[in-house]
């Protein structure tokens, strides 16, 4: 019997020891989640782009008055959804008709107010691009949560190693190695000012990774891009 015990508290340390040492997500770093079996697929496109945009580089690109929704000192925002974007293998429609009311009701917006830091720019990303993923308002934003919770944000981003300079390659990479089945050819890093500004992602309509030519030939190659921390 004490044997037995022995065994059992040694088991229970070992465990407890693991969960000690095992890294815990950071605030805003996403762990990638499994899609919901029952999301709506949108139709008239290829697939959709994911894009990430670096709340501190935005604010300090745009200017704080910009969006004080996002850049209010007091948010310190890190990644946040851009837009989902319906895309062909070339080029993207927008702008397309619709039964649906061009602005997003504020119950609707205070729904996703988590990941995308403005009704504004809901209504906007809803009349430019979910328009046009044959979708309702309601199922456009299931799906782009869902998109958002895909991915995995890699450790590089997280508040203990900002500020940092990285290569656009580099951030590519480090994507890539956080979110299995994503390759390099199917991701894009969107740079301005010396600054990383955005990650786009290529998602199938079901929201598996895939490759896409053209958006990654259009991403940004430079080295040593400064990723700002918040605030």
């Amino acid at each position: 019997m004490l044997i037995r015990l022995t065994s059992v508290l040694a088991v229970l340390l070992l465990a407890a020891c693991s969960d000690d040492s095992a890294p815990q997500a950071q605030a805003g770093t996403t762990t990638a989640a499994s899609v919901p079996s029952n999301l709506p697929s949108g139709n008239g496109f290829d697939f959709y782009v994911l894009a990430l945009s670096w709340s501190p580089a935005y604010c300090l690109i745009e200017g704080a008055g910009a969006n004080q929704q996002q850049c209010a000192e007091d948010r310190d925002l890190r990644f946040v959804v851009h837009g989902l974007w319906p895309q062909f293998e070339s080029g993207y429609p927008e702008y397309c008709s619709t039964g649906e009311p061009e602005r997003v009701p504020s119950a609707l917006g205070r729904e996703y107010s988590d990941i995308v830091p403005s009704v504004g720019l809901m209504g906007h990303q809803w009349r430019k691009h979910g328009s046009c993923s044959g979708l309702s308002q309601t199922d456009y934003f299931r799906v782009l949560r869902a998109a958002s919770d895909r991915v995995t944000v890699p450790a590089d981003f997280s508040m203990s190693n900002l500020p940092v300079q990285m290569g656009a390659m580099d951030a590519e990479a480090a994507f890539a190695a956080a979110n299995p089945g994503m390759a390099g050819d199917g991701i894009a890093i969107s740079c301005a000012r010396g600054m990383l500004r955005e990650v786009r992602i290529c998602l199938t309509p079901s929201l598996k990774f895939r490759a896409c030519g053209d958006v990654d030939r259009g991403g940004c190659k430079i080295n040593n891009l400064e990723v700002p921390e918040p605030g």
